[in-house]
């Protein structure tokens, strides 16, 4: 079919949804009725010559009781779809009425086979007809379609075509609404990008056979459609015979049915079969494909969008057992799972899982992402553990920048990641960063946010860069674990000053919480909510009840806590006799304690403890160690240049001095040992330390810590690995400092500006 040809097709078909449905529907419903009825029309001409056959062996089927009858219609349909009604489009173009004409229409689409109906199902095709039936305008539109203008039978138009056709309806109607083109349709220049990042590589090693294609987040199929052509061009290129098997999965009901309804309309029965989707079929929550493994792969998919649904959907973070996002990697298991407010890595995770390990060529991948994905996640997290996994696997090949603005919905930056679980050897161990931002043209005129392309030149230009694999101002190659750090927690000592002073004790009285509520009630029940609860517990419920109710309290915001509307959990703690007598016996120890060491300062946390010990061993007091850690705390703060707590003193030859991961040699009790600090956690601290680090974590923390804290230890279990990936860091180029004249020219230039406006308000005033 000539350019003519199809542009008079698709602007006849364009016009009808104008001339038929306007002030019918919104615009924005338009593709909801026409993309269904061109696959009706297209379908209906395909099926007409073998419309009697179909008919009589729904017959003979019936007659013999066969349930199963799918196989034996397509077979006599010859195609990979059937329509079993006793209709025709043409002989419903003349019905009479028009409830008889609605009637005869729903009985045609009934007869459809189950894979047409999916498509009508997700078009919500039938939703729309009773609207059409009040407006008297279904025998309209039906003779619109069978107007001898457009010839939709195979003899005025081929599959392929016919498909040509269809994508370029799907992509005016996306253009007429800008605001979810992007959503549907990744631009052809992208794609085809994409399909040359994926296949040119591999070119000269693809052999005649069959190939499995997969898009997870597939759209209209633009990507699948891309890739099989692509391997056809390289298949008749080569004089090879390469067939390509489609498999797709997509949640927007009204896309998967154009991805569907378009491999139908090319012939393409096998391919349709393997397209899945509908708002049930979430490609996080719901695998279609669960143990498939595909050849090439290319997506697109949702970026910045939540998938809270999904996670709590697979059992949340922690009940979490999907295979694609649980991996084990070098002996350990990595939770994949991101952030519950973007899933876009997760796409990349589950194509990544359906690599093909056996095959010579492997797996290739090409998948868009925005900029997030190359550092949003801290190490151990799941958007940094995907990267981590698929680094150190080394499927990651390259990184390509694009222009800004390439997209139809975004004006964000985006990056194409291509995959490789069979790498060339001169690309093993390395990844490869293509700055590709300045290498577009300007669209005469915007599509949405869309304002530049990939030119024919542009692409071979990224392609060549990517192949050509070399150094380069827009290329930069790195070693796998350039992008990978340690993320090292950093301890230090917990050094404290002591005092039992009677503010300090005081203190005590509100330990179990609560402090401003329990204080309160303290200035007006005094010691017997300690000693005699019991005689107080009534009128202390009362006041609760009454509490706010006082016109002095009216503006005390802190008083407010405890007022009507104090909850019932915290209500029931104030009433608990046993919280009051736990904090009255520390009160209690505490003035014991202070009674035998007096309220002197201990500069020396180690020997006040100890001095506390022997106190309660005298006088027989044990206390649990949770009651004596909260009196230590509230008698003791915080002082740089007090002596380390010692936390645990090891047994002589039990261990060595180690102070870089927290081991020291000290003095107790008069004899060398080997001690560990009490960790203060107010002063731990995190530092990223590469992978590529001369010396690795050590060598850092001697060089970049130690000299300004040097009582610094490593908390070495608390050590994770992270990835992260810096496009503007290697590809920075600075902007050359302005000179001096020219600083002092738009000085001059601004208050040459300055006194003009003031000489006008001068003159204006004084008018």
């Amino acid at each position: 079919m000539d350019q003519a040809t199809h542009n008079k097709i698709v602007s006849f078909i364009w016009g009808i949804a104008d001339d038929v449905l306007r002030d019918l529907f919104k615009r924005g419903k338009y593709p909801d009725l026409i993309l269904p009825m061109c696959v009706i029309r297209r379908m209906d001409a395909v099926l007409e010559p073998s419309k009697q056959k179909v008919l009589e062996t729904k017959k003979m089927l019936d007659d013999a009781r066969i349930t199963e009858q799918r196989a034996a219609l397509c077979d006599a349909a010859g195609q990979a779809f059937y329509n079993t009604s006793k209709f025709t489009l043409r002989d419903l173009k003349s019905r009479g009425s028009q409830q008889q004409l609605l009637a005869d229409f729903e009985d045609y689409l009934n007869g459809f086979s189950p894979n047409v109906q999916d498509i009508l199902e997700n078009f919500k095709f039938r939703n729309q007809l009773h609207t059409l039936s009040k407006a008297d305008a279904i025998g309209t539109l039906i003779n619109k379609f069978l107007d001898p203008e457009i010839d939709l039978s195979p003899k005025g138009i081929d599959n392929h075509s016919m498909g040509t056709v269809f994508e370029e309806l799907v992509r005016k109607f996306n253009e007429d609404n800008n605001e979810e083109a992007g959503e549907h349709w990744t631009p052809r220049d992208a794609v085809r990008l994409m399909a040359n990042l994926v296949f040119l590589p591999i070119e000269d090693q693809l052999k005649s056979g069959t190939y499995l294609l997969y898009d997870c987040a597939c759209g209209t199929g633009g990507m699948l459609t891309v890739g099989e052509e692509t391997l056809a061009a390289i298949g008749a290129k080569r004089k090879q015979q390469i067939t390509s098997l489609l498999y797709g999965q997509e949640i927007n009901p009204e896309t998967y049915a154009v991805c569907k309804a378009d491999m139908l309309l090319k012939g393409e029965g096998e391919n349709a079969d393997h397209i899945v989707g509908g708002a049930e079929w979430s490609t996080l929550a719901h695998d279609a494909f669960p143990a498939q493994e595909f050849d090439f792969m290319l997506a697109n998919p949702p970026y910045g969008k939540s998938w809270k649904k999904d996670l709590e959907a697979m059992g949340g973070k922690d009940g979490m057992r999907d295979p694609r996002f649980k991996v084990m990697h070098n002996g350990e298991e990595l939770s994949l799972v991101t952030r519950s407010s973007d899933g876009q890595m997760l796409f990349l995770a589950n194509m990544a899982s359906k690599m093909n390990a056996k095959s010579v060529l492997g797996s290739r991948i090409a998948e868009v992402h925005n900029g997030s994905s190359l550092f949003t996640g801290d190490a151990g997290q799941g958007e940094s553990n995907i990267r981590r996994w698929i680094i150190e696997n080394d499927w990651l090949e390259a990184i390509v920048a694009l222009p800004l603005n390439l997209f139809y919905n975004t004006g964000i930056a985006t990056y194409i990641w291509v995959l490789s679980n069979k790498k060339p050897a001169h690309r093993k161990g390395q990844v490869q960063l293509i700055d590709a931002t300045q290498w577009f043209k300007p669209l005469r005129k915007n599509l949405g946010k869309k304002n530049c392309e990939l030119s024919p030149e542009d692409i071979e230009r990224i392609s060549r860069t990517f192949l050509d694999f070399k150094e380069t101002p827009e290329s930069k190659i790195f070693p796998n674990a350039a992008f990978g750090y340690w993320k090292v927690t950093v301890e230090r000592p917990l050094r404290l000053h002591s005092q039992l002073t009677l503010k300090a004790i005081d203190t005590l009285r509100f330990a179990s919480g609560d402090e401003d509520l329990r204080a309160a009630l303290y200035e007006e029940f005094g010691d017997e909510l300690f000693t005699h609860f019991a005689k107080i517990a009534g009128a202390l419920d009362t006041r609760l009840a009454e509490w706010g109710n006082d016109d002095d309290d009216e503006e005390g915001e802190e008083s407010s806590g405890g007022k009507k509307g104090l909850p019932e959990k915290k209500k029931k703690k104030l009433l608990d006799p046993k919280t009051w007598d736990r904090d009255g016996r520390l009160v209690e120890t505490a003035t014991t304690l202070r009674a035998e060491l007096g309220d002197g300062l201990f500069d020396d946390h180690n020997l006040f403890r100890d001095r506390v010990d022997a106190v309660l061993k005298k006088k027989g007091l044990k206390i649990p160690a949770t009651d004596l850690k909260q009196i230590l705390k509230a008698v003791s703060w915080r002082v740089e240049t007090a002596p380390p707590v010692i936390a645990k003193v090891h047994k002589p030859g039990k261990a060595k001095a180690d102070p870089m991961h927290g081991l020291y040699e000290a003095t107790v009790d008069g004899k060398p040992a080997i001690v560990e600090y009490e960790l203060d956690s107010d002063l731990r601290d995190t530092e990223q330390v590469p992978l590529l680090e001369d010396g690795g974590i050590e060598a850092f923390i001697r060089r970049e810590v130690l000299p300004y804290t040097p009582d610094v230890w490593i908390k070495e279990d608390a050590t994770k690995i992270g990835y992260e990936i810096s496009f503007t860091r290697h590809f920075y180029k600075p902007q050359p400092l302005r000179t001096l004249e020219e600083i002092r020219a738009d000085i001059v230039a601004i208050e040459k500006e300055a006194e003009g406006l003031l000489d006008g308000l001068l003159k204006h005033g004084a008018h």
